[in-house]
């Protein structure tokens, strides 16, 4: 763990941002691209814009068809709907005791992970950031936005973990957090964004228009109280103080939240609907938990993709 070698799936938003700090202090990074956008790294170096600092980096990186089995840590950053081809692509690289740190939206990538490479080499990981590639292919940091928390699905605070920590902490922009309870706040997570999804797309608007409607407030937060009913049955119930902060967020008459996945509906694109809302969907069914709304958020999405794959959408 002295010497980490990392790879990273992708040179975009997410992966060139966390990517490119690690690189930047001088760990041993390498991103696995495509040939396209190996071309625009090899000719202009990794570029961040930032308000913790501007990078132009010459970095290291591989294509699929290069890869061997040398990488300690691959960390992981795909949309859901890409995960299963993603694992396939980084499986010949992982080293024989090398490990995966996934920073994907909600929490079904686990189960998919676990089988994959099985529960004692994948970490829980989660990273809250708004960071875009630019047409022109710089990583850009869109707020202040810059943390990633990570730790053992069985709460060790093992030596790879606090190897991790170390490289992290050497990075100037990136707030990093190991922790004994990754898998807590993931589910935590996933209340919070499997409600503010399901809502949001369900009814087409933000929080702020939902609340103002008669009923809008109180379904937000009955959805909010099953989700959490789903996750304690899961063995992880939301702590007091979380439950408090999303009735607080999901009541705001003037707040102009939305979601990810609202944003990817308005654009007539692909969605992690069945990754987020199918996931908890099953695990509400599964738990016997009423899941009316967030059965009728996901068919309505659903049907959307329906509309979008017939190409029946103006």
């Amino acid at each position: 763990m002295k010497n980490m070698r990392i790879l990273v799936l992708g040179a975009g938003g997410i992966g060139g941002y966390f990517g490119g700090r690690l690189a930047e202090t001088g760990a041993d990074v390498t991103f696995l691209v495509r040939e396209k956008r190996q071309v625009v790294l090899r000719e202009k170096g990794l570029r961040i814009t930032s308000q913790f600092g501007d990078a132009a980096l010459e970095v290291k990186t591989m294509l699929a068809t290069e890869l061997q089995p040398v990488f300690d840590a691959v960390i992981l950053t795909c949309k859901a709907y890409d995960l299963q081809e993603a694992m396939e692509t980084i499986a010949p690289g992982l080293a024989p005791t090398g490990f995966v740190l996934p920073l994907l939206n909600g929490i079904a990538q686990m189960e998919a992970l676990n089988d994959r490479f099985g529960k004692d080499r994948v970490l829980g990981g989660s990273a809250k950031i708004q960071v875009t590639l630019t047409p022109e292919g710089v990583v850009h940091q869109l707020n202040d936005w810059r943390t990633i928390t990570f730790g053992e699905q069985s709460g060790e605070m093992s030596p790879r973990i606090l190897a991790l920590a170390d490289l992290f902490k050497a990075t100037k922009g990136v707030d990093a957090h190991a922790v004994p309870d990754i898998m807590q706040r993931m589910w935590e997570k996933f209340v919070h964004l499997a409600t503010a999804a399901a809502m949001t797309c369900l009814m087409r608007a933000n929080v702020g228009e939902i609340v103002r409607t008669p009923e809008g407030g109180k379904i937000f937060l009955k959805l909010l109280h099953d989700s959490a009913k789903v996750s304690a049955s899961q063995g992880f119930p939301p702590s007091q103080q979380f439950m408090q902060l999303y009735e607080d967020t999901f009541s705001q008459r003037d707040s102009l939240y939305t979601t990810s996945m609202l944003r990817d509906i308005e654009r007539k694109g692909k969605t992690e609907v069945d990754h987020i809302l199918g996931f908890m969907l099953r695990k509400a069914q599964e738990a016997e938990v009423d899941h009316e709304t967030i059965r009728l958020a996901y068919t309505h999405v659903k049907a959307f993709e329906q509309r979008l794959a017939a190409g029946r959408l103006q």
